[in-house]
Order: structure tokens, then sequence, then C-alpha cells
């Protein structure tokens, strides 16, 4: 048999592959995890010129895309790839970009081009010259970098995809679909997706959501968040700024995770990893510019007083943030003092991702008046707003949701002077771990968090 060389059969060359390449091959189209943002980077790529892929390290967002190649190379489309984590190729990169451009030209994926911005102006013009759209997809990790290059160079022509990690209903292979409060989108979600207990839940919840380490054994993920640390967030960091003391640094990290889904106090996290305000703001900066953490924005209505304008912070990988506060196990996770926290981080992800994975922007924000009626995340869509309370319970109660009628003050009559910021109130959701969905009360449907 030939390993690798072409056969000549009737004028045509067909390649052989060998075992190890047919494997490689049988790994990528087999064992791979279909992602719900395949559909979105093919309608992208109908329309744009340059489709850009941004999220964190490891979430697989080249695997997505060399998938997408294998699919095309199958019908006949073949697309060029390369990395700029490879020292030579990225000084090529820097140094002469018209040169790297007719090296790997379109159709193209290049990785990582954070590490070359100098290539953004050659490919504007590429793009501005191509006949067709779709010729350059690019993937990037640190949008502190690339967002302000790719605004400067490619406005118009680039469209830009946030990806984050495994969504559950990638996991269990249902169809992904934005968290829109309603009767109608409760019991249909209950249908789609397999019920869990909360054991089940927190499992998934310990695990993570980054492909290549939640489908690992259980004595294997420590070892693997470690090196993910070592190997790709603590030298993204290095390259974002300057990081003098990396212990104090991991020590930050360490107190971030444990106040996930907590207001942002910078003198507590100061306190903590023993640094000053200054710099526990430049590093949580440094955090979301990984898209470790997001920050979640207070709301604001001029209807309502006296409303608390603390951002609340999440982070985006509920198993980073477990391995990183030192919880060594999904039932010690769940029973322990930061179970309610990262359960709500979780929820927050979810419906953060069925909004990234359909290509939209996740409307959320945090509500909480100055005298502590506060609603874990609010909804904001065509001018209404949807409250959401996460509770780990699993017997939501109406009390639960008494938060919501606060936002009463919202309405105002139609020939008010203030309808500008008139809106309305739609149908509250208790995210809990219910068995299944139904009203609380006429404002609120209690909705399983295994649901979303």
């Amino acid at each position: 048999m030939h390993s690798g060389k072409p056969v000549r059969s009737k004028g045509q060359s067909v390649i052989i592959l060998s075992k190890m390449e047919l494997y490689s091959r049988f790994e990528r189209i087999f064992m791979y995890i279909p992602r719900a943002l395949e559909s979105v980077v093919r309608r992208y790529s109908d329309f744009f010129k340059v489709v850009v892929v941004t999220g964190p390290r490891q979430v697989g967002k080249t695997t997505m895309l060399r998938h997408l190649m294998e699919e095309d190379e199958i019908a006949g489309r073949r697309r060029n790839y390369v990395t700029l984590d490879n020292t030579a190729v990225r000084q090529l990169a820097r140094e002469d970009p018209a040169l790297f451009l007719q090296r790997y030209e379109p159709p193209v994926l290049i990785d990582e081009i954070q590490y070359a911005p100098e290539l953004l102006p050659f490919i504007k013009i590429a793009a501005d010259n191509a006949s067709e759209n779709g010729g350059f997809w690019l993937t990037g990790s640190q949008p502190f970098h690339l967002m302000r290059h790719v605004s400067e160079s490619l406005a118009g022509r680039a469209g830009i995809i946030e990806m984050l990690g495994l969504s559950d209903a990638e996991l269990q292979g249902r169809p992904s679909a934005p968290f829109l409060p309603s009767p109608d989108y409760f019991t249909e979600r209950v249908k789609a997706m397999p019920e869990r207990t909360v054991t089940e839940v927190f499992d998934r919840i310990s695990a993570g959501s980054f492909p290549g380490i939640c489908t690992l054994p259980l004595d294997m993920r420590a070892a693997a968040y470690d090196s993910y640390i070592d190997t790709y967030l603590m030298r993204d960091i290095r390259d974002l700024s300057q990081v003098a003391d990396e212990l104090k640094f991991r020590r930050f990290m360490a107190a971030c995770a444990s106040l996930t889904s907590k207001p942002v106090v910078y003198a507590e996290l100061a306190r903590i990893a023993d640094i000053d305000q200054k710099t526990a703001k430049a590093w949580l900066s440094l955090l979301v510019s990984s898209y470790l953490v997001k920050i979640v924005e207070p709301y604001a209505n001029n209807l309502i007083k006296r409303l608390s304008k603390q951002p609340v912070m999440h982070f985006t990988d509920t198993g980073l943030a477990a391995h990183l506060a030192g919880w060594s196990s999904a039932r010690s996770l769940e029973t322990g003092a930061m179970g309610g926290l990262v359960f709500e981080s979780f929820v927050f992800g979810e419906i953060y991702k069925s909004y990234c994975n359909n290509g939209m922007t996740a409307p959320l924000f945090f509500f909480k008046t100055n005298d502590r009626q506060e609603i874990d995340l609010l909804l904001e869509r065509d001018g209404c707003l949807f409250p959401i309370e996460v509770k780990k319970s699993a017997m939501p109660q109406a009390k639960d949701v008494r938060a919501f009628s606060v936002l009463d003050a919202a309405k105002v009559p139609a020939d008010s002077a203030l309808t500008s910021f008139k809106r309305e109130v739609g149908t509250g959701s208790l995210v809990c771990m219910a068995d299944d969905t139904f009203p609380v009360n006429e404002r609120a449907w209690a909705f399983p968090a295994w649901a979303i």
C-alpha cells in the first residue's frame, strides 16, 4: 500500500492517506462536537469579506473552522490554513505582510491574528479587491489588541463572532435558542432538553466548558486546568501587560473566582490579593480582555431612582472558577459556600451563550437599588424588560420573585413626557433546579437551569 503518495487513475491524481493521516481526519470528523456557531460562520461568510471569530483560548475556535474547512474540501473548495503561533510564520507576517499574503492567499484561515496586526491593512486591500465574500477567516483570543485594529482596518468589511466554551445544548446535541422568556419558550425548551438532577448539573458546572478539559476523567481535570493557566493564560497576560508579581496575580484570579456573580468591589479584591486598587482594576481588565470574566453592567433608567452603579462579574468557565477557588469536586462545590454563586454564573453563562451561539448580542444587565431590591439578571429586548432570578433550590416559591415588582416604576402613562424611558415588563424567570416549568405567580415562571 502506498502511504501519502499520489496514485494515477484515469488521468487523475488520487491521494491515499497514511494510517496516521486517516486517523487524524477520522478524529476531526467523528470525535468533533458540532458547534452552534457553524451556521453563523457560514452565514457571515456569505455577506462579509472577512469573518473574525474571537473568544478565550482553547474553546474550539480553530477546531470549528477547520471542521468547516474539511466539509468544504469534501465539496471541492479548498482553503489555506496558517497559524501565527508559529514564530517563523509570525515574523514573516510582521516584516513582510504582502509576501505573507502571496504565500497564504485567500481563501485562508489565519489563526491568532492578534500576533501580527501589521497584516490587517493588507487584508483590507485584498478584501477590497476580492470579488467573493468569506475569503478571510481570522481567529483571535485577545480583543484588547484585536478589536482596536479590526475597527481601524476592517470597518464594514468584517463580521465579528464571539465564541465561548461548549454550551449545555451543544454538549447534549440539542439545538441552541436565544433565551427569551415566554410560556412557549419555557415549555418548548423543557421538551427539547433532557432532565437532570442537581447532582448532574453540578457535575456539568465542575467540568466546565473547555472542550479539551470537560471530557477528561475527573482525576485529570485539575492538572489540565493548571496547564491551561500556565501555558495559555499566563502567556497571554504577559503579552497584554507587564505583571510584575505572578504569584499575586494568581492570588488575584483566585479572589475573582471566589467572588464570581458578586458585585465588583475593587477594595476587597485589592485586600485579598495584597495589591492596590489601581492594580486590581488593571488586572480585572486583563481577565476581561482574555474572555475569562464578563462584566455585567448595572441597568440604568431615569424612571427608577437610586439604582446601584456597581457592575457584577461572572467567570465564563465555571470549572476554571471552581479550580481557582480551590473546590476539588462537584460534591464539595454543590454543598459548599460557593455553590449558589457558581450556579448563578453557570446560568448567566448559558443565557449569554444562547445569544452568542445565534450570532446575537446578549442584552443582559444587573439590577439593584440602593435599598437592596435586587434582580440577578435583567434582559432588555425591544423595549421590554425580562427579570431573571437565579436560585439553586428545587422548590421555587412566589416570594423568590417579589423583587420583580420594583420594575413597575418603569411603566408610565402613554401621554407622559417620559415615554422615551418607558419599558414594558415581560414574563419573569425563576431559573432553578425544578424538574419542570410552571408559573409561580402572575409575573414569573419557574424554569429549570438544565433546559436553557
